[in-house]
């Protein structure tokens, strides 16, 4: 039968180590004294090597020693060893009076300091005992670390696993739907290409401009079927292939565009947006209409001032961002540092 089902804790095994402690007193002393004697004696000689180990570990070592009073914790120390060895000497003095029945006399100080010596090899051990505590408390912590670490492996595998499955589904339902619905499984295909986009490229320090470029594109698809009228978009790009940028850099302006610059009603929105490469920096720019400037709407929003942060923790004040909300327009401006 395990008395713990798992390791035990730093706690449990002090608690291990006092009773071999105690059993180890109990068995050299049994026979030569009886059972209820060689039980008080053990208690008292382990309760008094606790009170100096933990004692020194607990409170004189920390209080003192590691605060770099190294004068006052050797005064400390030497007291306290005088306190406790004395006061082991008179309860051993006391029981031997008791169980031999002698008549109670008095101790003298030498009688009582000669148990001091014994306090101290108490005092050295507890210094192994210190190290020995720290070493397993370690132990713990390391290895609950590598069980977190392990837990993390695996809860990414299953991340990736999970929608590795839907683009697989997503696939194989584009291959359905092309038969009956061209367009409709173009769509499809456009989902699941921004699905892959948060999953695999999202999470990386940069991107090839391209890649942005496609996502940006394909939100744009999609976001023209609620549009009951379509809108037109005019995308400008000039840019070198092999420009790499952060991720998700872009989307917050062009998301702004069909959130707040969008007019159902209207049989035709007018959208322009612009990403050129010129002179060692990169210039990305939104236009729209307002659907309602008379509103108070705020087309920026908490969108665009975690833009701004992100913006100075990449570029610190390299960067230009424009925001221009005046009239009936929107326009968006942003300049960046390529190098």
């Amino acid at each position: 039968m395990k008395i713990w089902r798992q390791a035990p804790n730093i706690v449990q095994l002090q608690l291990l180590i006092w009773t071999a402690v105690l059993l180890l007193m109990f068995f050299s002393q049994l026979p030569m004294n009886g059972l209820l004697k060689t039980v008080i004696y053990a208690v008292v000689n382990a309760t008094s090597d606790a009170i100096i180990i933990y004692g020194n570990i607990l409170f004189l070592y920390p209080v003192f020693y590691q605060k770099r009073r190294f004068v006052w914790y050797g005064i400390s120390v030497a007291l306290f060893l005088i306190l406790t060895g004395m006061l082991r000497g008179y309860t051993n003095i006391f029981l031997y009076q008791y169980f031999r029945f002698i008549k109670a006399a008095p101790v003298d100080l030498l009688t009582l300091l000669a148990y001091v010596p014994e306090g101290i090899l108490t005092y050295v051990l507890s210094f192994v005992f210190r190290i020995a505590i720290a070493y397993f408390t370690l132990k713990r912590q390391t290895e609950e670390i590598l069980l977190q670490k392990s837990q993390a492996e695996l809860n990414l595998l299953k991340s990736q696993v999970q929608p590795h499955f839907l683009f697989n589904a997503l696939n194989s339902i584009y291959y359905r739907v092309y038969k009956v619905d061209p367009p409709a499984a173009g769509l499809i295909e456009r989902l699941a290409d921004i699905m892959r986009y948060f999953v695999d490229e999202s999470p990386k320090d940069v991107v090839p401009v391209s890649t942005e470029v496609a996502f940006i594109e394909n939100y744009i698809a999609l976001e023209r079927i609620r549009i009951r009228h379509g809108a037109a978009v005019k995308f400008e790009k000039a840019y070198n292939p092999d420009l790499r940028i952060p991720p998700m850099l872009l989307m917050t302006f062009v998301e702004n565009v069909f959130k707040h610059g969008i007019d159902k009603s209207l049989k035709q929105n007018q959208v322009a947006i612009s990403l050129v490469q010129q002179n060692e920096h990169l210039f990305f720019s939104t236009r729209n209409r307002k659907v309602d400037p008379q509103a108070g709407d705020e087309p920026g929003g908490f969108g665009i001032i975690n833009l701004t942060k992100r913006l100075r923790m990449l570029y610190g004040d390299k960067f230009e961002l424009i925001i221009d909300d005046k009239g009936e327009l929107f326009t968006a401006f942003l300049k960046i540092p390529l190098s």
